[in-house]
């Protein structure tokens, strides 16, 4: 039962995250005038490369992202594993 409460609280913190981040993205993609790539969200999370005096519209938060979705897959592995157990145990 210990694990199942750590794994849900791992997998919160990691939705938590990556969810702060998606919303903060598009709060502040209507204020991008120039990016590059297909989308805007995606520009306004990862940003680009700096051309000569162009300033990078972005908020740079590429890292803490990929962080996030680390912790939620982490998370749910976790659950996972003791679904898993718990299933095999009521099968015995």
């Amino acid at each position: 039962m210990k694990r199942i409460v750590i794994g849900g609280f791992i997998m919160l913190g990691g939705l938590l995250i990556t969810l702060t981040i998606i919303l903060s993205g598009a709060i502040y993609a209507t204020q991008i005038t120039s990016w590059s790539g297909k989308s805007k969200l995606w520009h306004a999370i990862f940003g680009d490369k700096q051309y000569g005096d162009e300033v990078v519209q972005s908020l740079f938060l590429g890292f803490p992202f990929i962080l996030g979705v680390i912790i939620t897959v982490l998370g749910l592995v976790i659950l996972g594993i003791e679904y898993y157990k718990t299933i095999e145990k009521k099968i015995k």
